[in-house]
């Protein structure tokens, strides 16, 4: 069985890589939270997680903003009452990379700590 995306290790892409085409990044994206992810214009992931108040989104983006300065991969996030929205892609190749779905693979993780019971 293959490994999980969300443990797969955050790899950098150089400045010659290309970014994804959407058949190279199909398999990753079905990995996704379907309800929490898109891809928009082929450019970069967007995705709005819901939550039961602001402290849980909150709490939330203080956990995604960690994993993003652990692995030097910062997504632009925008936190309000009771969701939380991400838009995240490849800055040095002005796409998607691997290291994109891999971290939106480890913020659905996180957020599955917040379902309700």
């Amino acid at each position: 069985m293959a490994e999980a995306l969300a443990d797969q290790e955050c790899t950098a892409c150089t400045s010659d890589d290309e970014p994804l085409t959407e058949a190279e990044y199909a398999d990753d994206f079905e990995e996704l939270d379907g309800d929490v992810w898109a891809v928009v214009d082929e450019h970069h992931l967007e995705g709005t997680y819901a939550f039961e108040d602001f402290r849980d989104a909150h709490e939330f983006t203080y956990e995604i903003g960690e994993l993003a300065e652990a692995e030097w991969h910062h997504p632009d996030i925008h936190l309000q009452w009771g969701e939380v929205t991400v838009e995240m892609w490849t800055h040095k190749i002005d796409g998607l990379h691997k290291t994109d779905f891999v971290m939106a693979a480890r913020m659905d993780r996180i957020h599955d700590e917040y379902a309700p019971d």
